[in-house]
């Protein structure tokens, strides 16, 4: 691809008005929002693959609005770095680097980036692609993880198709974009085959989930860390979790909480003091434990303890046991048993 702009000597006063024109020749006419005060900087490398238009973008945080049609092309973006938000036909997706975002270029779009941004972009001509419309309307408006399924193929493909340092002749690049093509229709019918489009959250979310799960026991598990090692940025972490109705934080103290009530639980002789149970799950501060353990069980940990070796436990949705029915309560916020024997009394006199 060749170099389409590099902001670096472009004076600043300049950028704006150079910047549009460039992402006009890469990408069509857009309107440019850019995000926080800074002058915007970035460089765009554009060309074609074969036939398909392609480009290279890494720029500070902006939107990008196409807001009137363009040509009948298929949108495909590979995020290598930053997240992106995606908005189109009233809905939206969002995507984290390694992830691929699908769009229709016929119709108005934006891409949101919060922040700076590295991504590759490719229009696929809809006559050069075998997809019905209703196949291809399951898969627009949709991210696509880059860690599974056709997605964790076709992303480093293009990835490593769109390297600029790279240049092919025009028969290999005919026959490449013809690899995209094939990928693409690939992604289609996978994604059909599972009951429609996949936004790519669900997954995103699942590995963060199971990435807490495997890290408790590290006092230093954090949102922070947790999105550093998901390539994200916190911001973007706080946005998944939106819809989960939990924040990082919160999940990361509730598996303590629960991991701890299942050790307490076991009993024995041979079992751990409450401080190596509450140490060995993460939590640096025994009063700080002591204080989080009352609020989500009602008891505390020594209490919790005692009544479960005395079998007076029951699940619950909250760790695996709970005070069974009819168990003293204590606590400014009071047990399930507690609420549980009340709301059976104020029945019973009634009745009477």
């Amino acid at each position: 691809m060749d170099l389409v702009l590099s902001t670096d000597a472009v004076p600043v006063r300049d950028r704006p008005d150079r910047w549009r024109a460039a992402l006009a020749t890469a990408l069509g006419p857009m309107a440019v929002t850019p995000r926080g005060g800074a002058p915007l900087a970035g460089r765009i490398s554009g060309g074609r693959l074969g036939r398909l238009p392609v480009c290279s973008l890494e720029a500070d945080g902006q939107r990008l609005s196409r807001r009137g049609p363009g040509g009948a092309s298929v949108g495909l973006l590979v995020l290598t770095a930053g997240t992106v938000t995606l908005l189109q036909d009233g809905r939206s997706a969002v995507a984290g680097a390694g992830d691929l975002l699908v769009y229709d270029t016929a119709r108005p779009y934006a891409l949101d980036f919060p922040e700076r941004f590295a991504c590759h972009v490719v229009h696929l001509p809809r006559r050069g692609l075998d997809v019905s419309d209703e196949e291809l309307r399951s898969v627009t408006v949709s991210a696509v993880s880059g860690t599974q399924g056709i997605g964790a193929i076709l992303g480093p493909y293009l990835t490593r198709l769109l390297d600029p340092a790279d240049s092919y002749g025009p028969a290999v690049a005919a026959r490449l974009a013809a690899g995209v093509e094939d990928l693409f229709g690939t992604l289609v019918a996978e994604r059909g085959r599972s009951g429609g489009a996949d936004s790519g959250r669900s997954e995103l979310v699942l590995r963060i989930r199971e990435h807490i799960d495997r890290h408790l026991e590290n006092p230093g598990l954090s949102p922070e860390t947790v999105a550093l090692a998901h390539h994200i940025s916190v911001r973007y972490l706080h946005r998944l979790f939106e819809e989960e109705g939990i924040t990082v934080a919160r999940l990361v103290q509730r598996r303590r909480l629960e991991e701890c009530a299942r050790d307490l639980a076991r009993g024995g002789r041979a079992a751990p003091a409450v401080a190596a149970v509450a140490h060995r799950w993460g939590f640096v501060n025994p009063a700080h434990f002591s204080r989080a353990f009352r609020r989500a069980y009602g008891h505390s940990p020594r209490e919790w303890r005692q009544l479960s070796a005395e079998g007076r436990t029951s699940p619950t949705a909250y760790g695996d046991h709970a005070p069974a029915p009819g168990t003293p309560g204590t606590g400014s916020t009071g047990s399930l048993a507690v609420r549980t024997a009340s709301a059976a009394a104020r029945d019973t006199a009634r009745a009477a």
